[in-house]
């Protein structure tokens, strides 16, 4: 009699262990790993930092129109001209070719708006709100990268667990191939049962290449998520272990929080003020001008040869919009009904998350509760191996009886470990609508 393998022992455990074929300069990763490397290389990302960086440098009081304007102007005319002047007195008449002259104007100007229908208000509130925003925006691309990372990364470990399981079959096979050869020896069996289990075997070899191969692939995909070179070399060792303590009210409750929910608020906000932006270029403007202005006219001959006036000068200067074909009253309206579709938007997106957060709390419980399920038949299909292969020792089970048992075990292998994945995978989703995903 055979000895059963002290493997087929431990197989029947509640989560697969991931093995991964080590080989020379391999790099190890965990998820914190990948998150962090994510992170730290996304494009996305990088965009919405830069745009918070936009914001906050536009964010400031002059950008609004709130701060004076200084400006200083210079102009400097030489001029060839020819005169021909007669007066009253003859002998004061000028007639001359080619005289130079020169006209030289300097001025300094500063203005400070005093009034425009509180416009400048509006417009400083505005780029606060679009800073908060984006903000909130870099908040949801780092929520859907950490998101994205992790459901890729135990998609790695789900695929290496259907290699275990494979593994673990071949080694089934192997010994079922060893016993009908023993049997052969002795000449209880005969080749057409060698020929089918040998084939078989072959068959999960074969099983087993291809799986490497979706294991590669999806390390690459993997890779690529966290802007990583295709062809590097990582170890993932790992199991599922899904968060069995999620609830509806603590999701339902945190949804608010949502910073995409969070955005949409802030762009109804900005719209707003956008309206109030408008409406003020209905109103009048008044602005207090200062400034020094210097003129300076010379010429060589003619009825002035010098005149120049130079000094300080303030004033008040009031403009009232009176008619513009209604152009200001058609872009106030528009905003109006900008704001109403940021209202829609943000209804919208309160919705999808509900709806989302329903459905994806439904696949959560159910694919808990079939994991309990799915862990008794896979310890049953453990225990009917192991038994089915002692009594194929014995010559008490077929080569079919053996395989069907075989094929059981892969099955409910393959199931456990879906379910495991989609419960985690769910898991994922309450906690990226929650805003609860963290390193």
């Amino acid at each position: 009699m055979l000895i059963i393998s002290l493997h087929m022992k431990k197989i029947a455990v509640l989560f697969f262990l991931t093995t991964g074929i080590t080989g020379f300069a391999q790099q190890k990763m965990s998820l914190t790993d990948a998150i962090n490397t994510a992170l730290q290389n996304s494009y996305d990302i990088k965009l919405a930092k830069n745009s918070i960086e936009i914001s906050t440098i536009n964010n400031y009081i002059g950008v609004a129109g709130g701060l004076p304007v200084v400006s200083a102007t210079g102009n400097d005319n030489e001029q060839v001209t020819s005169i021909n002047q007669k007066f009253a007195d003859p002998a004061r008449d000028t007639k001359r070719d080619n005289v130079s002259s020169n006209n030289l104007t300097v001025g300094l100007t500063g203005s400070m708006l005093l009034y425009n229908g509180s416009r400048v208000v509006a417009a400083k509130k505005r780029l606060e709100e679009l800073q908060q925003q984006n903000q909130q925006l870099l908040s949801v691309q780092v929520q859907n990268t950490i998101a994205a990372v992790s459901t890729k990364y135990y998609d790695v470990v789900r695929q290496q667990s259907y290699l275990k399981t494979i593994a673990q079959s071949i080694d089934v096979s192997k010994q079922r191939l060893s016993v009908l050869q023993t049997r052969k020896e002795l000449g209880l069996s005969n080749n057409a049962d060698i020929f089918q289990a040998q084939l078989d075997l072959n068959a999960l070899i074969q099983s087993q290449q291809a799986q490497q191969l979706v294991i590669d692939q999806t390390k690459t995909d993997l890779l690529n998520l966290i802007f990583l070179k295709p062809d590097t070399k990582i170890l993932i060792s790992d199991t599922i272990i899904v968060d069995r303590k999620i609830n509806i009210d603590s999701v339902r409750s945190n949804l608010a929080k949502n910073p995409l929910l969070a955005a949409a608020d802030k762009q109804i906000r900005i719209n707003e003020l956008l309206e109030k932006e408008t409406a003020a270029l209905r109103y009048p403007t008044l602005r207090a001008n200062a400034g020094y202005n210097l003129t300076s006219s010379k010429s060589a001959a003619g009825f002035s040869l010098l005149n120049q006036s130079y000094g300080p000068f303030v004033g008040i200067n009031l403009a009232i919009p009176i008619y513009n074909g209604s152009i200001s009253k058609k872009q106030q309206q528009v905003a109006a009904i900008n704001t109403r579709n940021a209202m829609i938007q943000r209804d919208n997106i309160l919705l999808d998350n509900e709806n989302g957060m329903i459905r994806t709390y439904q696949a959560y419980t159910n694919s808990l509760t079939q994991l309990e399920t799915s862990l008794q038949n896979y310890t049953l299909s453990t225990q009917l191996l192991e038994l089915i292969l002692q009594k194929f020792q014995l010559g008490q089970a077929t080569i079919i009886d053996v395989k069907q048992a075989q094929q059981s075990f892969e099955n409910e292998g393959y199931r456990l470990v879906n379910l495991n994945y989609a419960a985690k995978v769910a898991e994922i989703e309450l906690k990226r609508l929650a805003s609860a995903l963290a390193l």
